[in-house]
């Protein structure tokens, strides 16, 4: 069930309850792009299981809550689901790069190698961006790798690096504090002030992670 709340004077949030799964956020990506078209309506941020929208000052809101709900259920009916583009992420698996490697495998009574194959089994969706700009949450980790966030953050992880958080895995677009399970390190830029389109994913594109190299 979609509930529609103020989140400011001129925002408004549309969320659903948890958990987070590859269904709703296909939903939550088509309202998106449909609010998009409604007169008034200056932004739409994706997150996880809910939508955020910006409109101008002289939108009526309960005119515009009420049309969210009649394009919820017209995505509702339709059931068309968005599939964006496919990228290949080679990872440097373990060393310096994936400092956690090797603490991963002994929470799951496993081997460092037997984490890197079932990382780079299957085929990953960004649910939304966040945290930095280009910063892919991705959903789709085996439960068999669901693994706590670190303890204590590191100060600094490096840009490139792929880590697990939770049930989600993702990547560092920049140096930055942080509290991922490290397992390795890409040279693929997720975002690139200089490019035309500045960031390399977005929600509804899928990922899957190569093994480049992997140091035990």
């Amino acid at each position: 069930m979609l509930t529609i709340h103020h989140t400011s004077e001129y925002s408004l949030i549309c969320s659903l309850p948890p958990p987070a799964e590859l269904s709703k956020q296909q939903s939550i990506w088509q309202l998106s792009e449909l609010a998009q078209a409604i007169p008034g309506v200056v932004e739409t941020v994706v997150g996880m299981n809910n939508l955020t929208l910006f409109y101008h000052l002289h939108t009526e809101p309960l005119q515009l809550i009420n049309e969210l709900q009649q394009l919820w259920e017209k995505v509702q009916l339709q059931k068309t689901h968005f599939q964006g583009k496919l990228v290949e992420i080679p990872v440097h698996y373990g060393g310096e790069f994936g400092e956690d490697l090797h603490d991963v495998a002994k929470y799951h009574h496993t081997t460092a190698k037997e984490i890197v194959r079932l990382h780079t089994s299957p085929t990953y969706t960004v649910f939304m961006m966040g945290f930095q700009p280009g910063f892919p949450y991705l959903g789709g980790l085996p439960e068999s790798l669901h693994t706590p966030r670190r303890n204590e953050p590191r100060t600094r992880v490096s840009a490139g690096s792929v880590g697990i958080g939770g049930s989600q895995t993702g990547i560092y677009p920049f140096t930055s504090p942080g509290g991922w399970q490290l397992l390795g390190k890409t040279e693929i830029q997720l975002f690139d002030v200089n490019q035309n389109q500045p960031v390399l994913l977005k929600a509804g594109d899928q990922v899957r992670f190569v093994v480049e190299e992997i140091t035990l």
